[in-house]
């Protein structure tokens, strides 16, 4: 489908970034979709948990930043297009992408993981990815170029026990972000990733106290990563501070990556 979005206005835009985070309603997508609005960015919050999707735009608003939420399915191609024109049709322009918005499941066995199961974690987790990215690149390069961060974790980097789906995402993940960065970096575009080890998200807040403090002990430091961990490094990779910085996978987990498995 031909992608016709709204180009830049120069001299009569008000905002001189304007970004979309996906998977903005909780964790690390809320972390980023707050971290950048503080720093003066017009921020789309895209998740499908309307709720907080629009609790963080109340909330970054009560701060004085500058949000909306738009509901967003990310596994559809025609959602992830629809977004990136209702960013460009709101605040006249996109510079800043964060594709974060991702499903897992429980842990099991490569050959017993579900066809059904199999698809869904590739429909969200990769071609999410694609879609977004496709519809995203179209308009910085149509905007005069602008930066994206892709959220991969460290299963994109190495296997880990019972994820063969999501490690299959996102290691593909990873070779997608070396792609647009080798394709569209003559076109004014870095593309990068960021590949957080554990962090305290929702899912890991929620499960048993006992649960939780065994797995940070194994971290070093012994905590796991704050959301705001990752979000400075994925705001980093955006900024101008990064601006020699592109295709690279940037892995903040405190160098648990390094150590041999127990």
């Amino acid at each position: 489908m031909k992608k016709d979005f709204i180009s830049k206005n120069e001299g009569l835009n008000p905002y001189k970034n304007v970004a979309i985070v996906t998977g903005a309603a909780s964790g690390i997508g809320e972390a980023t979709a707050k971290m950048l609005a503080a720093e003066g960015a017009a921020v789309v919050v895209a998740d499908i948990d309307e709720a907080g999707g629009t609790r963080v735009v109340a909330e970054i608003e009560v701060q004085g930043g500058i949000a909306s939420f738009r509901r967003t399915d990310i596994s559809l191609a025609s959602e992830a297009d629809a977004l990136v024109a209702y960013a460009v049709d709101k605040y006249g322009r996109l510079t800043w992408a964060v594709n974060n918005a991702a499903i897992s499941l429980a842990p099991m066995l490569l050959d017993k993981v579900p066809n059904e199961a199999w698809q869904k974690m590739m429909s969200v987790d990769l071609n999410g990815v694609f879609y977004g990215l496709c519809a995203q690149l179209h308009q910085l390069v149509a905007c005069g170029g602008g930066a994206i961060v892709n959220v991969v974790s460290v299963s994109g980097i190495k296997p880990l026990p019972g994820l063969a789906p999501y490690v299959a995402a996102k290691h593909a993940v990873v070779g997608l972000t070396k792609q647009a960065a080798l394709e569209y970096i003559d076109l004014g575009v870095r593309v990068n990733a960021v590949a957080p080890g554990l962090t305290a998200t929702s899912k890991f807040n929620a499960l048993p106290e006992d649960n939780r403090t065994a797995f940070a002990a194994r971290q070093p430091g012994g905590r796991a990563a704050m959301p705001e961990d990752i979000a400075n490094a994925i705001v980093f990779l955006l900024s101008d501070k990064a601006s020699y910085i592109n295709g690279d996978i940037l892995m903040v987990d405190n160098g648990a990556s390094l150590r041999s498995p127990k």
